[in-house]
């Protein structure tokens, strides 16, 4: 009897043992799912062609990013050229909607979007080098989806002149382990105290190989959220570099 009950303890350890996942493997497994390491490593820069739905109307958009910083979001509203969150490998600045004047962003949210210019193409690849610390934080359900809950600490960042710590969770399938959400505390702004969410999904195989989200969402959690269905994703595309430039003397 014994032996018995001593196998049966020893079997049901071992079971939970495979069963149980770290937030390393979790981010390898997620990795190797979406196309593998090697080829996350090629990417050197992207261009997404999306669709941002705003009370009903269809605004389209271009989402450049590149492995040395640059990035541009591009909007095309009615016939007008807009761009947000441009940054030149120097300087942060959007076009200012009401005046349609190019602004520079304060020092501070300028050396804060420093802080993650090695987060391209993915925030998690080489985390660990980069010193962020990741760990599991139990599971949960989205929209009745099993997900693995991730807590991903990055460098600190600056609030006011204070240091204050850059914490995000990520929910993985636990089935496939993509992100299908994130979330992040509000720094500043309107919104600061609540808690930021963007929803992905409709995964699809890019040009090189990765398999990317399509399908986008974000808002505050409870609250209203923003779609965005993305047309096209280019990898290593060719970039005018005019297209990060302040346009100086306006």
């Amino acid at each position: 009897m014994k032996h018995k009950l001593l196998t049966a303890i020893v079997l049901g350890f071992f079971a939970f043992t495979a069963n149980a996942q770290t937030a390393d493997e979790i981010i390898a497994n997620y990795f190797e799912n979406t196309g593998g390491l090697e080829k996350w490593k090629t990417i050197e820069g992207m261009k997404m062609s999306a669709k941002l739905n705003q009370g009903g109307m269809e605004i389209p958009l271009e989402i450049i990013q590149l492995k040395d910083g640059r990035q541009a979001t591009i909007i095309n509203l009615q016939g007008r050229v807009i761009k947000q969150g441009v940054f030149d490998g120097t300087d942060l600045w959007s076009d200012n909607f009401m005046t349609q004047k190019a602004e520079k962003s304060d020092a501070e949210t300028t050396e804060n979007f420093k802080l993650s210019i090695g987060d391209f193409p993915d925030v998690f690849l080489n985390y660990k080098a980069k010193g962020y610390t990741v760990e599991l934080a139990g599971k949960e359900t989205i929209e009745g989806t099993e997900t693995f809950k991730v807590k991903l600490t990055k460098k600190q960042i600056k609030v006011d002149g204070q240091l204050t710590d850059d914490v995000s969770f990520y929910y993985f399938d636990t089935e496939n382990f993509v992100p299908l959400v994130v979330e992040a505390e509000v720094k500043s702004g309107p919104a600061k105290g609540q808690v930021s969410q963007i929803k992905f999904s409709d995964y699809q195989e890019v040009s090189n190989g990765v398999l990317m989200a399509f399908s986008l969402a974000q808002g505050v959690k409870g609250g209203p959220s923003q779609p965005i269905a993305v047309t096209a994703i280019e990898v290593n595309p060719a970039v005018d570099a005019a297209t990060f430039k302040y346009p100086e003397g306006q």
